[in-house]
Parts: C-alpha cells; sequence; structure tokens
C-alpha cells in the first residue's frame, strides 16, 4: 500500500485536520479563528468563473408567499404571520451538472427562494431532501470535487462519487433518497422542497424555537424511471426547464404547501441525537408537520440571464424573527454563499434587481464595481457618526445562545448518539416492496463501474441500516454475504483499511 503523502495549507505548514471544523463544544457553532477552513471555503469559491460552483443549471421563476395559518407564538417574523402575502423569486436546479448539463439527470435538486419581505430579503437555500450528503462544511469543497468531473479524464466518476460517499457513513441516508425512485422527479412540480438545516425562530417575547422548513407539492409527487429519463435527456436536455416555463404560460401555477417542524430548546438538550445535524432528520411522529400557508409560482421571467442568471441567493439573508443554529454545514454557508456570489457577480450584486430588497437599503457599504445606485452620495460613511445616521436597532436582536464545551475539532462520530444509519434503515423500512426493488437496481446500476472494494463498503452500510437491505443490496451487486457480515463488526476506521484495495 501507498503511503499517503501528508497534506499541508497553501503556504506548506501542516493541517491536523482536513474534515472536522473547530467548534465551541461537540454541538457548538464554528469558529471564524478556524482559519484553514476559511481558507479552503475562500479558495473554493474562486475557482470557477462564471458559473455557479455547484447549483449551475437551474430555472427560475416568480412567485408569492401565502400565510394561511398562525404560528405567532414561535415567531415573530412578519412574512410568517397570518394573512402575510410576500412575492418572491424561486431557482431550481441540479447539483452536480454544469450549465449544459441535462435537467433529467439522477441527482438532488436545489432550491433557493427569495422572499422580498418588508423587512428585507429572505433567502431560504435548501434541496429536494430533507437531508443531505455532509454535516461539516469542512467537506463542502470536497463533495463538490468528488462529483464533478475527473482531473485526469475530464468525465464524471461514479468511483470518485461512491468512494468519497462511502468513506462519509453520515451520507448514508441521502444515499438511499437519491438512488431510490425520488432520485430523478418527473419535474420541478412534482417534488417536495426543503430548507434541510435547523434554523431558529425567536418570537414577541424573545423565547427561541428550534425549526426546520418542509414545502409539499400539491401536484403530486410523479418520478422518472432511468430509462425515461435517458430517453428524454436524449430529447429534451431542457425539459424541466420547459415544463415549469410552459405551465407557468399556460396559467397551471404550481403550488406548494408550507410546513414546519418547531423544537423547543430543552427538547433539543435532551433529543437522541444531535438536531442541528443535517444529515439526520426529525421524525414527523415527534416533531409533526405544522401547517403555514401556500407558495404559489405565477410569472415567468422576461430575461434568462438578467433574472435567473444573476440571482443571487445566501441562507446569511434572515428577517427578524428567524435566525441560526449551530449547525455545522448551515455556519460555512453563512460565509460561502455570500462571498461565492461577491466573486460571480461582483461586491455589489445585491443592487442587480432581481436580488435587489423591496424595502429601502441603509448599510454603510461603498464603492466598489458596479456601483450604480449614487452611493449614498455625502451621507457619512462611518459609524459612529454625530448626525444621527443609521443607527442600529438592538429591539430586533436574538436571544442569547448558551455555548459550552473546549474549542476543539470535534469528530461527530466520536459522539455515543451519533448513528448514521438509524434514518436509511428507517426509510428502507416503509418502502413498498416495489419501491425497495427499484432502490436497489439503481444502486446497482449506478455502481456498477466502481471496484468491488467500496461496493463491500456500501454493502456494510446497507446492512448496518437494516439485514434485509444489506442482503439483498450484496446479491444484486454479487458479493459475499458473509464477507460483508463480517465486515459489519469493524468500526468506521477498521472497515475504511480492510475496503482500501481495490484488489480485494
Amino acid at each position: 500500500m501507498n503511503e499517503y503523502k501528508k497534506l499541508t495549507n497553501e503556504v506548506g505548514a501542516p493541517v491536523a485536520d482536513n474534515e472536522n471544523s473547530i467548534t465551541a463544544g461537540p454541538r457548538g457553532p464554528v469558529v471564524i479563528q478556524d482559519v484553514w477552513l476559511m481558507e479552503k471555503m475562500a479558495h473554493f469559491n474562486r475557482e470557477v468563473i462564471p458559473e455557479r460552483r455547484m447549483h449551475a443549471k437551474g430555472w427560475g421563476a416568480y412567485g408569492k408567499l401565502t400565510v394561511t395559518h398562525d404560528i405567532s407564538r414561535f415567531t415573530k417574523a412578519k412574512v410568517l404571520q397570518p394573512g402575510a402575502k410576500t412575492d418572491l423569486f424561486i431557482r431550481f436546479s441540479t447539483v452536480a451538472g454544469e450549465r449544459g448539463a441535462a435537467d433529467c439527470e439522477r441527482d438532488i435538486r436545489g432550491v433557493a427562494v427569495k422572499f422580498y419581505t418588508d423587512e428585507g430579503n429572505w433567502d431560504l437555500v435548501g434541496n429536494n431532501t430533507p437531508t443531505f450528503f455532509i454535516r461539516d462544511v469542512q467537506n463542502f469543497s470536497d463533495l463538490n470535487r468528488a462529483v464533478k468531473r475527473d482531473p485526469r479524464t475530464g468525465r464524471r466518476s461514479a468511483q470518485n462519487n461512491w468512494d468519497y460517499w462511502t468513506l462519509l457513513p453520515e451520507s448514508f441516508h441521502q444515499r438511499t433518497i437519491v438512488m431510490s425512485d425520488r432520485g430523478i422527479p418527473a419535474s420541478f412540480r412534482n417534488m417536495h422542497f426543503f430548507g434541510e438545516h435547523t434554523f431558529s425562530f425567536y418570537n414577541e417575547k424573545n423565547e427561541r424555537f428550534w425549526c426546520k422548513f418542509h414545502f409539499k407539492t400539491q401536484q403530486g409527487i410523479k418520478n422518472l424511471t432511468n430509462e425515461e429519463a435517458a430517453k428524454i435527456n436524449g430529447m429534451d436536455r431542457e425539459y424541466h426547464g420547459k415544463d415549469l416555463y410552459d405551465a407557468i404560460e399556460r396559467g397551471d401555477f404550481p403550488k406548494w404547501t408550507m410546513y414546519v417542524q418547531i423544537m423547543t430548546e430543552e427538547q433539543a438538550k435532551k433529543h437522541y441525537e444531535n438536531p442541528f445535524d443535517i444529515t439526520k432528520i426529525w421524525r414527523h411522529g415527534e416533531y409533526p408537520l405544522i401547517e403555514v400557508g401556500v407558495l404559489e409560482i405565477n410569472r415567468n421571467p422576461e430575461n434568462f440571464f438578467a433574472e435567473v442568471e444573476q440571482a443571487a441567493f445566501t441562507p446569511a439573508h434572515v428577517v427578524p424573527g428567524i435566525g441560526f443554529s449551530p449547525d455545522r454545514f448551515l455556519q460555512g454557508r453563512l460565509f460561502s454563499y455570500g462571498d461565492a456570489q461577491r466573486y460571480r457577480l461582483g461586491v455589489n450584486h445585491n443592487q442587480i434587481p432581481v436580488n435587489r430588497a423591496k424595502v429601502q437599503v441603509n448599510e454603510y457599504h461603498r464603492d466598489g464595481a458596479m456601483r450604480v445606485d449614487g452611493n449614498y452620495g455625502s451621507t457619512p460613511a462611518y459609524t459612529p457618526n454625530s448626525y444621527g445616521v443609521w443607527t442600529a436597532q438592538p429591539e430586533v436582536m436574538e436571544p442569547p445562545l448558551d455555548i459550552e464545551g473546549a474549542m476543539y475539532r470535534y469528530d461527530p462520530k466520536d459522539d455515543p448518539t451519533d448513528d448514521c444509519f438509524r434514518a436509511g434503515g428507517n426509510l428502507w423500512r416503509i418502502l413498498e416492496e416495489d419501491k425497495k426493488q427499484v432502490l436497489i437496481e439503481n444502486t446497482v446500476a449506478d455502481m456498477a463501474p466502481v471496484t468491488k472494494n467500496i461496493k463491500y463498503r456500501h454493502a456494510v452500510h446497507c446492512y448496518l441500516a437494516d439485514p434485509e437491505y444489506g442482503e439483498r443490496f450484496t446479491k444484486a451487486a454479487g458479493l459475499d454475504m458473509e464477507k460483508v457480515k463480517e465486515l459489519s463488526k469493524l468500526d468506521h476506521n477498521g472497515l475504511v483499511r480492510a475496503t482500501l484495495s481495490s484488489e480485494m
């Protein structure tokens, strides 16, 4: 076995850990002192121009959110008060493909919504899955490189995908979803979407609640088989974009019902696993969906580049009553998304009409390329000042969050409550028989070019999630079930060592 070469930072100093961010306590937020993380993300954001590094292929439209139910006991956000109607722009995308990629690929679908609220813009950035492949932002750029093109061949690589995914057992639930029948939606209109991360609400009493956002399609779930998708991609690579555009043009406006899940701070402290881990879900039986309202899409853009390609989103854009959580991945996205847009569109990208707030903006940002709004004229450009200009608004500050633990690079796998396979096993057990068979067939087909050692790694994960799941995948993939059972007795590091060689 070849000895691994040692990792260094950008100027040659050793890197101690490339997978776990420095957090304040084992479940606390990421600290900006993690300079290697900052370097990785800043460099990653500048690697490619001019398209988005991820979610490059996308389609968008305008619409509105109408709140039909009262959740004011959880949040004071005006956009979520009963009867509120808020204009929005929404963008749907694939993740791995470039701008010219086909729409009907097996991939998750990104969904980003910009709500033009009376208190400023609120951007909700998520996907059509309630979970994700990774939970630490330290792995964000690496995930991207694993699913993008191989540096040697210039082609997508199933070997790279599955090698990376199976080395991160926390990705198992997402792998199961992507390989299921929902891995290729029939249209954007026929899929749910989610905020994925844990966010926070706070109400007029300044009480905090943790929340997750869900949007369930009113058009019904419909998906494509591999064969149907291959046929469509051969005829129309813009199939999903056309479907969305045509539906809006004929007045068949897509709608989703918005829900939230709520967890109190006390419940979070006692929850049986980390409630801020994006690779975990909150089971509906424990934290029921609470209906909020209806999201409708009803107007197509006039110019694709100006409105869809230049649309910029960041989860850092929230409004009073909505906040963040110690979710490691969310914490990194708060920096990464806005920084990527500053690089892609320029420092003044929020002045582009599709990104511009509908309310007056009073900030101290000045100058920069493409400043087109008068640059605030002679208004003082500093604070504090003696002119009473643009003072802070402490009344909107969210409640303090208690943080515990030493600052360190904590590995979530060391947490005794961490179970990477519970959710994937639960999903397997609720699938109908025909859906189970589709999942196995899709996985085997996707892994066909992958070396046997990586197939064994995935087979072990399936077996740990549910013995039937593991046995059926093992048989379909032509693997040895006794070997899978033996490997399943190893811990994660042992399994990795045992499956490093493609000769096994």
